[in-house]
């Protein structure tokens, strides 16, 4: 007999239930232009960068918020903040169905960059740890497992629906889902204030603590993680758009670059089963300090010899290897070094500065590719790496008492 989801515990209700929300919420913002953008461009005669560049607006607007967002996330929970995201949500994709030109248009993306630090990414993580208690990694390593298909599910759905009833029909179903299946979810499958359980799954009302770090090294250590995750932002969210065009422009032929790039997911993929699998094992910090080391490798030496088919596989899989646990890393050490009480509140102080970053780096490692073509991407790309793997190396050294 198959359980109904009443009689599931509320970290694993919860997890299933953001599982889906991440999934319709990525592939309805950050994925949507890829296969819609052209029709979007031609319709309201816009160029293809301000079509684009509506990602670089929900961006930049979600880091604003993000601070309060989190603060909030500590002291009322996650049900009504994030159903309050997904309501934004339907409201800004019911909008854009309905723009007419370049002020319209841009303010939807502003608003759904409002309900994305609502109810995408960091609020997800930190509503799982208020509910998952000590299973928070295993739990936000699924989360990060099952948002990795929405480009899986979304390119496809908007590949059936655009011919059939358009771009302005397909948004409209999109705000559909937000408000059908992600609101519902939001309400009944999350906590109205801040649950945190025990090692044995027990709810309990009163926070845990952090680690033992004095008030000093928790400063050190927060500008150490703001460093190396906005590093990591604007690699993961710059390179990824102009990969394609890098392998091209390193001599790899049309097909050949489509197929390498098309093996960053399964990699992301793959490393974060491994970490749900056998991450009980080895320290956080382990996992951080492999996942900072690999992707300058990677880029070196794909700035070194990046021609050969070979190399360019390396430096393809390690980006993959890293985005993929950096994915679940992005919540899961601050979780350790700072404890549940006060996660939300890190957690969104953390993400303004990655949010600012992740708006940017696409346009200006177009800049770069422009200008110094794709050795010089990959040579910008090598150095914002070693930065972020020196940040993570004397955060380890800072926090060495952190799991």
């Amino acid at each position: 007999m198959i359980p109904s989801t009443a009689a599931l515990s509320p970290a694993v209700r919860a997890t299933a239930g953001l599982g889906i929300t991440q999934i319709i919420g990525w592939g309805t913002t950050f994925l949507m232009p890829s296969v819609l953008g052209q029709h979007m461009a031609r319709d309201l005669a816009l160029p293809s960068e301000v079509i684009y560049g509506g990602i670089t607006v929900m961006f930049g607007v979600g880091a604003l918020f993000s601070p309060w967002v989190g603060k909030s996330m500590d002291r009322l929970g996650a049900r009504g903040l994030m159903a309050s995201g997904s309501l934004l949500y339907a409201l800004s994709l019911a909008a854009l169905a309905a723009a007419q030109g370049l002020l319209s248009y841009l303010l939807c993306w502003a608003v759904m960059g409002v309900a994305s630090t609502l109810a995408l990414n960091t609020p997800a993580s930190i509503a799982l740890a208020q509910v998952a208690g000590a299973r928070a990694r295993q739990a936000i390593a699924v989360l990060a497992i099952v948002g990795g298909f929405a480009s899986t599910v979304f390119w496809p759905l908007s590949g059936l629906l655009e011919p059939v009833i358009g771009w302005r029909g397909t948004v409209l179903v999109f705000a559909g889902l937000h408000l059908l299946i992600c609101l519902p979810v939001h309400l009944s499958m999350l906590p109205g204030r801040t649950i945190i359980t025990d090692a044995a799954g027990a709810a309990t009302a009163a926070p845990t603590t952090a680690t033992s770090l004095s008030a000093a090294e928790g400063r050190r250590a927060f500008w150490l993680l703001a460093t190396a995750f906005s590093c990591g932002a604007f690699i993961f969210t710059g390179f990824i758009v102009h990969a394609i065009g890098v392998l091209r422009g390193l001599g790899h032929d049309p097909a050949t670059a489509l197929l390498l790039a098309a093996l960053i997911g399964p990699a992301q993929v793959a490393v974060r089963a491994v970490e749900l699998s056998f991450g009980h094992r080895y320290s956080i910090m382990s996992s951080a300090l492999f996942a900072a080391a690999v992707l300058p490798l990677g880029l070196g030496l794909a700035w070194a010899a990046g021609g050969s088919f070979a190399i360019a596989l390396v430096c393809l899989m390690a980006y993959g290897i890293a985005n993929g646990l950096k994915a679940v890393l992005r919540a899961t050490l601050p979780l350790a070094l700072f404890g549940r009480a006060r996660f939300g509140t890190v957690m969104g102080r953390l993400a303004l500065p990655q949010g600012i970053v992740s708006a940017a780096a696409p346009p200006v490692l177009a800049a770069v590719m422009a200008n110094f073509g794709a050795e010089g991407v990959l040579a910008a790309c090598c150095v914002v790496a070693a930065v972020a793997f020196a940040a993570t190396l004397a955060l380890v050294r800072t926090s060495s008492a952190a799991r």
